[in-house]
């Protein structure tokens, strides 16, 4: 059941073009547990072996397979209530991320439920790994939060929820895009 979950998420994201081939990560958290993707998988195509279990807390012999993500997993799980976290790489919302504070979502009915999706971590390192605690503070009052130039984290209670932030946050940031660009073209 658990794998299920996440072959349909890490499929709808990789149709969808929220992830490449071999980017993006998902998780969640089990009590004192964490089930991740494992590193370097294919969110799209997703086996057993591609989910490893781990501490919530601290390392174990499972950690190394783990996503490089994994620090940003954890400190989202001991700072928030979510029980499910969804990384992706939605083009038009990194796009966004390099000119943008943040992305306030053009639609009511998303605006309602995502509400405006902050862009953090424009003036620090955003490698893989790195602002675990930023990401974490911004989850505390967001259901998704942007990092400039790398991509989004959705919380969530369950792993389509995660998702459907991720769907949204691009969506809206498509439109906006188109708007931009619509009104560059006017000028």
């Amino acid at each position: 059941m658990i794998l299920a979950q996440f072959q349909t998420v890490g499929s709808d994201l990789f149709r969808r073009g929220l992830v490449s081939s071999h980017t993006g990560n998902m998780s969640i958290r089990l009590g004192d547990r964490i089930i991740i993707t494992r590193r370097g998988s294919q969110l799209g195509n997703l086996k057993e072996q591609d989910l490893i279990e781990t501490g919530l807390n601290k390392n174990d012999r499972n950690t190394p397979l783990a996503s490089v993500e994994l620090p940003a997993h954890r400190a989202i799980y001991q700072q928030t209530t979510a029980l499910a976290v969804v990384h992706a790489h939605p083009p038009h919302a990194i796009a966004l991320s390099m000119s943008e504070t943040e992305i306030v979502p053009n639609g009511a009915d998303i605006r309602a439920e995502v509400g405006r999706v902050p862009v953090l971590g424009g003036d620090m390192d955003t490698s893989p790994g790195g602002l675990e605690d930023v990401i974490s503070a911004g989850l505390k009052d967001h259901h998704i939060v942007m990092i400039c130039s790398h991509g989004s984290f959705a919380a969530g209670q369950l792993l389509e929820e995660a998702y459907k932030y991720t769907a949204f946050l691009e969506e809206s940031s498509q439109v906006i895009w188109l708007v931009k660009t619509l009104d560059a073209r006017r000028r």
